[in-house]
């Protein structure tokens, strides 16, 4: 199978745009499909081409998609105008959405019946990741499928792609990844807010932590964040609380104790409690979930004031 010009993509967000870009550079032929036409324009000028409706992708025999939802995949795929209406099919489909297990075990189910395969690839990190070049990516579905498009992850996902196995399994990976998440910004906000009240900036604190065996690519591109309090989003509080109890509901089901995971589950609630002092809480929990620094800080009684410090993400030496 060629795939070099067999590709089709639909969903371009702060990932999408990145990752199409990763694709296109490998000297891949992409055509993109996204609800609002101008933002998937922006990638004309790289080589892309962009369709007017999600059927026209029907002919490529790979196809990825990005969306917020597992209704919205579902709405793109099956819908009317949707990808799989055409007369041609997909062999392939890899979602890079993280979206539920069962809305992924459905939409599966429905497009093994119509003999295509289905790819569950969602993946860690954020945009500024994909740019340079520290993206991660977990996949599962038939792992014949995995080896067709193995090449084109990994154009984006730099940082390595993991195939983990059959059916939904990525997305449970996902889920636990995100848990983890939600654990650790919650104690290095704790930590650093205990660092702080004893009298070191956050700036020095965080660069120790950084350059010592408990660094890591995400306490380092957190680092600006928690330094100069910019809450620009790439994850939600919201989201990271779905997550969060995606993960609670599991464990019980599995019969798993995970009472640190119980425990971050209240602290993310404070947030959102906080969040309704603010002059616009809507406005306030779309921001990015680093702002958990600020509850933590509220309830230690210090107001937070920007350092003003110019500070490493270690996102910049791959980036453009």
């Amino acid at each position: 199978m060629n795939t070099k010009n067999n590709i089709g993509w639909i969903g371009i967000g702060r990932m999408g745009e990145p990752m199409v870009e990763k694709i296109l550079e490998a000297g891949y032929q992409v055509s993109i499909w996204n609800r609002t036409s101008s933002k998937a324009e922006v990638l004309m000028r790289y080589g892309a081409e962009v369709v007017n409706h999600p059927q026209e992708l029907s002919k490529k025999e790979i196809l990825f998609t990005m969306v917020s939802k597992g209704s919205d995949l579902d709405e793109i795929l099956f819908g009317q105008d949707g990808v799989m209406t055409g007369g041609d099919l997909p062999s392939i489909i890899v979602d890079c959405s993280s979206i539920g297990v069962e809305d992924s075990m459905m939409i599966r189910k429905k497009l093994e019946k119509r003999g295509c395969k289905f790819l569950a690839a969602p993946v860690s990190g954020n945009a500024k990741c994909v740019r340079a070049g520290k993206l991660s990516t977990v996949v599962s579905g038939p792992e014949s499928a995995f080896h067709v498009v193995s090449k084109i992850i990994e154009s984006y996902s730099k940082r390595g792609v993991s195939f983990v196995g059959e059916g939904e399994l990525a997305r449970f990976c996902k889920i636990a990844h995100n848990v983890l998440l939600a654990v650790v910004t919650q104690n290095l906000a704790e930590i650093t807010i205990l660092a702080e009240k004893g009298g070191i900036s956050r700036k020095a604190f965080l660069s120790f932590i950084n350059n010592s065996v408990m660094g890591s690519i995400f306490s380092r591109y957190k680092t600006p964040a928690f330094v100069n309090l910019d809450w620009t989003t790439t994850f939600t509080p919201e989201l990271l609380r779905k997550d969060v109890d995606l993960g609670l509901s599991a464990a019980r089901e599995l019969n798993v104790s995970m009472p640190i995971t119980a425990a971050t589950r209240e602290a993310l609630q404070t947030h959102f409690g906080l969040a309704q002092s603010k002059d616009d809480p809507e406005n306030y929990l779309a921001q990015d979930f680093s702002a958990l620094l600020e509850t933590v800080a509220s309830q230690s009684g210090i107001n937070l004031e920007s350092e003003n410090a110019e500070v490493s993400s270690g996102l910049e030496e791959n980036s453009k």
